[in-house]
């Protein structure tokens, strides 16, 4: 309106700030452990329980409902079945992983410990390959290229009003310190630094340089807080941390938010939240996918600023398909793997099984002892050793636990192909031997013997099995003969610190006692050696009788393809020392209920099928 003086007199109104909201829907994977195809290798028939194939028909259908997506992965997704060993037997080339994670458009996925298992060659071969970056926050390579630590993502976006914004997404992958420790041959090549110490000089780093959110892709689990220098699993307490705000937590194959106990501060399995940040762990082998719901605001120029935030995972069972397009992609290299397993080897007059490994039997163990002693003693021949006394000390790797019911060993009797081996040993560790005394043999039952709870005389009922600890670090060393006192406390933690107690009773070799200074050769596997963990201290510093050569499963082949037919002792090495009117409960796979009577029998122990858990073990009874 004019205002006297020829101008126009213009109306002073408060300018309004336009706000804006962003929801990014982050989909996470973790541990695939190359479950790309609804395969059970170990079986040889198709298995719908979860796989990649099936999880990228789950992330589709997301991407349908959201505007705005991200597709992450948290690690250990090239080795774990034998398509991750025919991918490694060709160097890395034309990666099936790799393939099927470029046409699903992940954005970027973290290194995990397992990724290193074929070597730096195979895992940077994958890396170059891949479409999106693989983020090791806290690793340094030496004498070559490091993976990057982190990457911020610029990203167009929809907000809820339909306006076009960009996004700037930080995220940045963390993997266990220990991944160097577990593996010599990798200490000499690489280090891996703290994680929360690396997360507090980072970030920040992230947020200066323009990140408007960050998300951990943390190879590392939940455990009670605060975690001490160089901790494994750190998850919780990188919720703490000011400058991240979500956490993709992988590692200990669990599901969170789920039906874990909450075990620390800050730990809400409610609202899905560590120290009040969004989570998931999607469990493992393509079991769920997790989804993380983060609303984002902003006023005017202002920056964004994650406003509310929820998560949860979401299960992949039968009910959904795979999708076409990655059956498609990994279908060359799944025949080419089917082809290999089909390889026969030789055969066996008995059913060999680890339903029951945790109460004296497993055939498959037995074997593996077998095979790893025959190999010591024929490369000790024309050595000062040859005639020497060789024992072999192996673990259950398929022994239920995280694995689930279905996560056993089973072998009928038979011709026995190139895939049972991997049902029998499924990991590519090597063989070693190492000189160890009496006392030695002693000290390593111990730790193994650590995994059973302590068992009060008199009760009916107790849990047998401790489930912080593995299965894997429960070694029998074949060819001794020895009782385990359940009355008495664990003579370890799961961390490996000594508790003063013992609960090994009458140790003998042959017949007569063993002595601490008796001498002996151990047969076992390059990852005892590891610089940390349950058995570090026996092995720490002992020079090789045998240095790691061959893989162990290379080794089982060629023991059977020598003997053509094997047949396994079924006597128990070990046994529980009685303790009278008491009665302990332990899980197994119903797929093992039918031999529950000559288990029975074979351990002079009465047993008794209770029913299922939720989990859907079969629940057993044993009366000690």
């Amino acid at each position: 309106m004019p205002d006297g003086t020829g101008g126009i007199a213009l109306s002073m109104r408060p300018l309004v700030k336009l706000r804006e909201t962003v929801v990014l829907r982050v989909l996470a994977t973790t541990d695939m452990h190359m479950k790309l195809l609804p395969h059970d290798y170990h079986a040889g028939r198709p298995c719908g329980r979860g796989s990649l194939a099936q999880v990228a028909s789950l992330v589709e259908r997301h991407r349908r409902l959201a505007r705005n997506t991200l597709l992450v992965d948290n690690g250990d997704f090239l080795q774990g079945t034998p398509l991750g060993d025919h991918a490694a037997r060709e160097g890395g080339r034309d990666h099936p992983a790799i393939a099927a994670m470029n046409l699903m458009g992940y954005d970027a996925a973290a290194i995990g410990n397992h990724d290193f298992a074929f070597g730096l060659d195979v895992l940077q071969s994958a890396a170059r390959q891949a479409r999106f970056p693989l983020l090791a926050a806290n690793l340094r390579v030496r004498g070559r290229a490091d993976f990057p630590r982190y990457a911020i993502l610029r990203r167009q976006v929809v907000t809820v009003g339909g306006r076009p914004a960009t996004l700037r997404i930080g995220l940045i992958g963390f993997l266990p310190p220990q991944t160097t420790a577990w593996d010599r041959d990798l200490a000499g090549r690489m280090e891996c630094d703290d994680i929360l110490e690396t997360a507090r000089r980072v970030v920040p780093r992230m947020r200066a340089e323009g990140a408007d959110l960050v998300v951990a892709l943390a190879h590392s689990g939940i455990a009670p807080r605060p975690a001490g220098p160089g901790a494994e699993n750190v998850a919780a307490d990188l919720g703490a941390l000011d400058g991240i705000d979500a956490i993709v937590a992988g590692h200990t194959h669990e599901v969170f938010p789920g039906k874990i106990a909450p075990r620390a501060d800050g730990v809400d399995t409610a609202r899905g939240t560590l120290c009040g940040k969004p989570a998931v762990m999607p469990g493992f082998g393509g079991s769920h996918l997790g989804v993380i719901e983060l609303s984002l605001t902003r006023e005017g120029a202002s920056g964004w600023r994650l406003a509310r935030a929820t998560a949860r995972c979401e299960p992949v069972g039968p009910h959904l398909p795979p999708a076409p397009a990655v059956l498609r992609a990994v279908a060359p290299s799944h025949r080419l793997t089917l082809s290999h397993l089909g390889t026969r080897i030789g055969s066996s007059g008995q059913r060999i099984s680890s339903y029951f490994a945790l109460v004296g039997v497993d055939p498959a163990l037995t074997l593996v002892n077998m095979a790893q002693r025959w190999f010591v003693r024929k490369s000790l021949r024309d050595t000062a050793l040859e005639g020497f006394p060789v024992l072999s000390a192996a673990a259950p790797f398929r022994a239920g636990g995280r694995g689930g019911p279905f996560h056993y060993t089973d072998v009928p009797p038979g011709r026995l192909r190139l895939g049972n081996l991997t049902d029998i040993y499924s990991f590519p560790n090597r063989i070693c031997a190492l000189p160890v005394s009496g006392a030695d043999l002693r000290g390593w039952l111990e730790r193994s013997a650590s995994l059973f709870n302590r068992i009060r005389p008199g009760r009916p009922d107790q849990p047998l099995a401790d489930p912080r600890f593995p299965a894997y670090q429960f070694d029998v060393i074949e060819d001794l003969r020895w009782r385990i006192d359940l009355s008495q406390p664990p003579g370890f933690s799961a961390d490996g610190t000594a508790t003063g107690s013992s609960r090994i009773r009458d140790l003998t070799w042959r017949g007569r006692p063993v002595r601490d200074d008796d001498r002996f050769v151990l047969a076992t596997n390059s990852y005892r050696l590891a610089e940390c963990g349950l058995f570090a201290p026996l092995t720490a510093g002992k020079p090789f009788v045998m240095p790691p050569g061959p893989q162990t499963r290379d080794v089982i082949r060629d023991y059977l393809r020598q003997r053509r037919r094997v047949s396994i002792d079924p006597a128990p090495s070990w046994q529980f020392a009685p303790l009278p009117g008491t009665s302990a409960q332990f899980e197994t796979g119903p797929g093992g209920l039918p031999l529950l009577p000559g288990i029975a029998a074979r351990t002079n122990r009465r047993m008794e099928h209770l029913g299922r858990t939720e989990g859907g073990f079969a629940l057993v009874r044993l009366y000690l």
